[in-house]
């Protein structure tokens, strides 16, 4: 698994994949993840993805643009804002370029798990592609939790 070089190299422990966009949802389910990979013995790879807009007119990406470093900084705020100074044993940040639905169905391959929330921060295009979630519910190769509402695992 490509990895932001921010985090450790796989310790060989089976791991719970959780996807991060930023959005509530997906906030509740990196909870969950933590939670289900304490109880498992597991690591905790938490994977966002990236990638340039293909329409909506862009012609090209700001030339000072830098989408990898922008969404590392994003997603280590998320985790800080979920776990403050209290990080789970085994996690690990991933921050990759492709398609969010892709990228998370084939890091699905080695999981023991993987969480997604309901809703993320998708708007139109997901309506227009179908949800992230739905898409890993039918086509991932591990078992899916799709974290609804906002109830927290127990503490």
């Amino acid at each position: 698994m490509t990895n932001s070089g921010t985090e450790e190299t796989s310790t060989g422990k089976p791991s719970v994949v959780v996807g991060v966009d930023g959005s509530e949802s997906s906030k509740h389910a990196l909870a969950w993840a933590a939670y289900l990979a304490r109880g498992a013995g597991a690591d905790l790879d938490v994977i966002s993805t990236w990638s340039y807009p293909s329409s909506f007119g862009w012609s090209a990406a700001p030339v000072d643009w830098n989408p990898q470093q922008d969404l590392e900084k994003s997603l280590t705020e998320v985790v800080d804002e979920v776990f403050g100074q209290q990080r789970p044993a085994g996690l690990r940040l991933h921050v990759l370029e492709g398609n969010a639905a892709a990228v998370l169905l084939e890091q699905s391959s080695q999981a023991l798990m993987l969480v997604v929330g309901s809703r993320g921060h998708g708007g139109f295009t997901g309506l227009l592609i179908g949800s992230v979630s739905a898409t890993l519910a039918e086509r991932a190769e591990c078992p899916v939790l799709v974290v609804h509402g906002d109830s927290l695992p127990p503490a």
